[in-house]
């Protein structure tokens, strides 16, 4: 049995903490404070960016830069290749969508039917270097030569002025707007080998090349390092390297612009971002990572 005194103690402790829960939801003067809410989806600080693999480097180093400036925002960036980036926009999974070619018409008509309406911006132009093997002597292609190459009717090294090794040729996939650039500038609509080995990245060629002393494939110039060799390409007056002066002066035939894609003008976070890139800050941190302003 629990006597009177055992109930006293009981409803002495009840109440303390009946009177600790209310304590809890007021402030220092004892006034109720209302729970906070979250900020509304309007004013979203963090915008997604996805797409080209070659655009990649230059919307991330933007995105850092961004983010250092602006602390409180966030910039997510991924690749995948032009075809992913523009999907995702059309699905509405991503602000921006990067890309190294135009939109299709196709790719068009997949927006409209989902109510998006896509806005391009020209950010950067961008130079394809085709890589070799640092061990490989073979210097200069024409076009040619580089379009035998990748449609097959070259398979050795010894048909461009090389040894006598069978061509291992480096492809990027077909999502890829490298891919589409290269189909049209170099191939002119010839399809690709068949056994040209696909690539997920452009990063995986550059680690493929520099593997393989017998290899080739075609990068942005943004990728270029020490592992692998660019050659000079047929310029129609003798052959030209990919430098930055070079491509700023159009002397270097495979050069390209380079996209953000958005639904309508953007707004926001993303229309903070587009400007930044496009501003004189944006266009120099451009030229720092290997790619040329528009402006």
């Amino acid at each position: 049995m629990v006597n009177l005194n055992t109930y006293a103690v009981l409803i002495v402790l009840v109440l303390g903490l009946v009177f600790l829960g209310i304590g809890c939801t007021g402030n220092e003067a004892g006034e109720e404070v209302a729970p906070s809410e979250e900020a509304p989806a309007g004013e979203a600080q963090g915008i997604s960016i996805k797409g080209s693999d070659t655009v990649l480097p230059l919307a991330q180093y933007e995105a850092e830069q961004f983010m250092i400036e602006n602390p409180e925002k966030s910039v997510t960036v991924t690749g995948g290749g032009s075809g992913v980036g523009i999907a995702a926009m059309i699905d509405g999974e991503v602000d921006i969508a990067t890309a190294s070619r135009e939109m299709k018409d196709s790719e068009f008509e997949n927006a409209e039917a989902n109510g998006i309406t896509p806005l391009e911006q020209f950010v950067a132009f961008d130079g394809i270097s085709v890589v070799v093997n640092p061990e490989n002597p073979v210097s200069e292609l024409t076009f040619g030569q580089m379009r035998g190459i990748y449609n097959g009717s070259i398979s050795n090294w010894n048909e461009v002025g090389g040894e006598d090794k069978e061509i291992a040729v480096m492809s990027r996939d077909s999502s890829s707007g490298t891919y589409e650039y290269f189909k049209e500038a170099v191939l002119l609509e010839d399809e690709y080998r068949p056994d040209a080995l696909t690539q997920p990245t452009t990063g995986a060629i550059v680690s493929e090349v520099s593997l393989n002393p017998n290899a080739i494939g075609y990068i942005g110039v943004a990728y270029l390092d020490d592992s692998v060799k660019a050659v000079s390409v047929d310029a129609g007056e003798g052959f030209a390297y990919p430098s930055p002066e070079n491509i700023i002066s159009g002397d270097y035939p495979l050069s390209r612009p380079l996209y953000f894609y958005t639904d309508g003008e953007p707004e926001g976070l993303t229309k903070e971002f587009v400007d930044f890139v496009m501003s004189e800050e944006g266009q120099n941190l451009i030229l720092e990572i290997g790619y040329f302003p528009v402006q």
